[in-house]
């Protein structure tokens, strides 16, 4: 009964001229949205991480993708930075982004959070809410629950006021309260139990026109649905804790995101399509893509260690590019899973155990005349063969082929059909030979630190997030006595510190750097240091690389130094911890705001010269917009460490001398949004914490002009040759043959056939080989069908590459592969 009562509370009805029903409800199948069960293929786009001028495009892409549903966090510290002061402007227009997804008619998800985690800085939380006396984030603690309230109501209530529920006619079809909550409930004991009903409760009673959701909850309230985090939803998610609730998986991690210091991250097309079939074929109905679009960290705005770019192997890469063959694998795996739909929603599964690997799962109405049907083989190296009424069916290894009509196979995970593409940096022609000048910080001494205190502060409540710079400095005076006698012994200055990094000098003189990782962030820094007899100034520039944004009690987090000493003197290693210390929040520039054409005239900017350049040094220069309409970055790799800027807009942090155990960046490229630039005269100021070559620096334009294609003779054909409607299937061209197709970005037409190899080659797009064995007339059939056109198609047919007596290799399974660079057409 309470169930039943809860499907007739959330199905909101309006009547309109037809009298259908508006709103959204649910059962143990799927949502029911406006009346009709639907298939939801869902991506994680944020509005904070793009500009508003990008929107539009990522989200027509996502829909060209096969995307219906767009999921968003709200990000409370970007909304009210300060406590009572709301900021919906600009990138922050979350408002303006939602009615853009919905101008382009697609649904929402919202995920309100107000914890959100996502690699933001503080989980999304305000600076302000830490310094709430007595507060304890995430748990069921008055000062706490009484701002989180507060603040949820300000966005339902923001989203009721321009009618964006589903209700008002509005794309927002569910509501997430709280994220991931399961991995830190015990921490907080009957109190975490407490929260989490107390969360659910509050959210339904503030809003009850759409289904609220609670990811990686396992014993979500009844009011709420619990929802899959994870990679293989299919296999981990244990499923709804109520036989009313739909199967929900609201983040399949495309990859993983970065931190500064790791190796690159991968997720393959293969698996991700594996993954999403795997969980439609039991009971699935809604799969949300984390990320879609990663898009860019600007600012200060990621959270510890993490990089910049976020989530740059998603099927939209960090510049809104398609990265093939993940976006048009999925693309047509949807198209797969829609073919399927009637049978999905309405039919009756069953599922047939052929052994430990291969099973069938069959979704059939016989009355209705549906069925579909998804072959498994899980096994991770091992091809097979299955039988199923009657036919038999290849399936490579770790694969999904799903029969849209329980006959033909539209579409098999393991075997890519569509193109693939690799990125290309190109030097830009009209934004180089750049002119650097350069503005050096003076190092202070603590008599020109107005903030004292007999130890070195916490490093988070001294910036209070206002920047990533904090000087601390004190001075010691000693005698000739109190060095070491010997030239060839020096003191050695030692800072433990709670993290990130540090830049310490002695007597005005760099004399190190030093930093942690997102694993451990503490980290003791040690240099011999040349002393002085006399006063000696002691300076650290203390540096945060973001803030916390998960775990338990993230209020309690602490960060800078907390033990400095000075080792090797003649009476024995001096603790300098208590000495008085004198401080300073950020670094003269930033206040000054010398990246802004304002600021940057109140300082005095020399010619960079050949010499080496030392730390803390700003670097200024001017550029026009690279040519054409390609996204634009910096390529940044004879830099070390710090921040960018353009136009006054921040691009982010970077942190190129920080290198992946492979020996290389974990980012060498930062995204400009074109958006940020003029036609001519763009400010591009750079700071540097320890020494860099901003000469160096390049601007280059970013595309995907590379395209590929790697197709087998046992491939099956596009699922585009395919379609459905009501009861019928049919396929839509004569000739069902595999094809290696090829589509130029945008209005661009094929200039060159870079590689092709028709026998046995290998690689992958940007880095394909010749085999054993190739047709000699590879190169020359390719550049048959494909030159100077916008797409094209070539046959997976023998007699296209060889007469049959000719063949080098008639014995094997052939594969094509082919390489293609795409131009802008001339239009002379």
């Amino acid at each position: 009964m309470f169930q039943i009562l809860t499907l007739a509370l959330l199905l909101v009805t309006s009547v309109n001229g037809d009298e259908k029903p508006r709103g959204v409800a649910y059962d143990g199948r799927s949502l029911i949205v406006n009346g009709n069960r639907e298939l939801f293929f869902s991506g994680s786009i944020h509005y904070t991480r793009s500009p508003p001028e990008m929107w539009p495009e990522i989200i027509r892409k996502a829909k060209e993708g096969g995307i219906n549903l767009i999921q968003t966090y709200v990000f409370w510290n970007i909304h009210e930075p300060v406590q009572g002061q709301y900021n919906f402007e600009g990138n922050f227009d979350i408002v303006k982004f939602i009615k853009e997804i919905a101008e382009q008619g697609l649904y929402v998800t919202l995920r309100i959070g107000p914890y959100i985690e996502a690699e933001w800085s503080s989980g999304g939380f305000p600076y302000w809410l830490r310094e709430v006396k007595n507060i304890t984030f995430r748990s069921y603690n008055e000062p706490f629950v009484y701002h989180m309230k507060k603040y949820s109501e300000m966005v339902i209530d923001l989203m009721k006021k321009e009618k964006l529920f589903a209700p008002q006619g509005g794309p927002i079809i569910l509501a997430q309260i709280e994220n991931e909550y399961n991995n830190v409930q015990a921490a907080y004991k009957e109190n975490g139990k407490k929260y989490i009903e107390w969360a659910a409760n509050m959210a339904v009673g503030l809003y009850n026109g759409v289904p609220w959701i609670m990811c990686k909850q396992k014993e979500a309230p009844p009011t709420v649905i619990n929802t899959c985090n994870g990679r293989h939803c299919a296999d981990t998610f244990t499923g709804p804790n109520g036989p009313n609730k739909p199967s929900l998986w609201t983040e399949n991690w495309t990859a993983q995101y970065r931190t500064f210091g790791d190796p690159p991250s991968q997720r393959s097309a293969e698996d991700l399509a594996f993954s999403v079939a795997r969980f439609f074929a039991k009971n699935g109905t809604l799969t949300n893509y984390y990320m879609y679009h990663g898009g860019t960290n600007f600012g200060r705005s990621g959270s510890s260690f993490v990089t910049t770019r976020y989530y740059d192997e998603a099927p939209l890469d960090e510049f809104g590019l398609m990265r093939d063959p993940k976006w048009s694998h999925l693309r047509d795996l949807h198209r797969a899973l829609r073919l399927s739909r009637r049978a999905l929603l309405w039919g009756t599964p069953t599922v047939q155990k052929i052994n430990q690997d291969l099973e069938i799962t069959v979704y059939e109405n016989i009355d209705e005349h549906m069925c579909a049907a998804f072959l498994t083989n899980n096994h991770t190296t091992q091809p097979s063969n299955i039988t199923f009424r009657g036919a038999a069916y290849y399936l490579p290894e770790k694969s999904v082929s799903i029969l849209a009509d329980c006959k033909t196979v539209v579409y098999n995970t393991q075997t890519v059909v569509s193109q693939h593409n690799s990125r290309n940096f190109v030097p830009s022609e009209k934004a180089k030979n750049l002119k650097w000048e350069m503005y050096q910080e003076k190092v202070p001494t603590i008599s020109e630190l107005a903030l004292k205190n007999r130890e070195p502060l916490e490093l988070y409540s001294l910036t209070k997030d206002k920047s990533d710079y904090a000087w601390y400095s004190t001075s010691i005076n000693l005698n000739r006595h109190d060095l070491p006698m010997r030239s060839d012994i020096l003191t050695v200055l030692q800072v433990a510190s709670m993290g990130h990094a540090l830049a310490a000098f002695v007597n005005g003189q760099y004399v190190g750097f030093g930093h942690g990782n997102n694993i451990d962030k503490s980290f003791v820094f040690r240099q011999p240091v040349v002393l002085k007899p006399g006063v000696n100034d002691i300076t650290l520039l203390g540096e945060l690389v973001g803030y916390p944004n998960s775990g338990a009690y993230m209020e309690k987090r602490f960060a800078g130094p907390r033990a400095v000493t000075l080792q090797g003197l003649m009476a024995g290693t001096l603790d300098i911890t208590l000495n008085v210390w004198g401080h300073e929040v950020g670094v003269s520039g930033e206040k000054e705001q010398v990246f802004t054409e304002e600021g940057a005239k109140k300082v005095k900017w020399t010619p960079v010269t050949g010499t080496p350049l030392g730390p803390v040094t700003w670097y200024k220069t001017y550029f026009d917009a690279p040519e054409g309409t390609d996204p634009v970055a910096l390529k940044m790799d004879q830099m070390q460490k710090g921040m960018l800027w353009v136009n006054g807009k921040s691009l982010g942090r970077y942190w190129v001398s920080f290198l992946s155990p492979l020996g290389q960046p974990t980012q060498s490229e930062y995204h400009v949004p074109r958006a940020f630039l003029k036609p001519n005269n763009n400010l591009l100021v750079v700071f540097e914490e320890t020494g860099g070559h901003p000469e160096k620096i390049e601007i280059v334009t970013v595309n995907r002009d590379t395209i590929c294609s790697m197709i087998t003779e046992y491939h099956p054909p596009n699922v585009k040759n395919f379609e459905s409607s009501g009861s019928k299937f049919c396929p839509v061209v004569e000739d069902l043959k595999a094809g290696a197709h090829l589509t130029c970005p945008d209005d661009n037409v094929i200039e060159k056939v870079e590689f092709a190899s028709y026998g046995d080659p290998d690689g992958a797009c940007g880095n394909f080989t010749m085999g054993t064995c190739t047709s000699q007339n590879s190169i020359k059939v390719a550049e048959k069908y494909c030159l100077g056109k916008h797409t094209c198609t070539i046959p997976i047919e023998r007699v296209t590459f060889d007469e049959p007596n000719k063949d080098p290799c008639p014995n094997i399974f052939k594969t094509l592969a082919v390489q293609v660079k795409c131009v802008v057409p001339n239009k002379n």
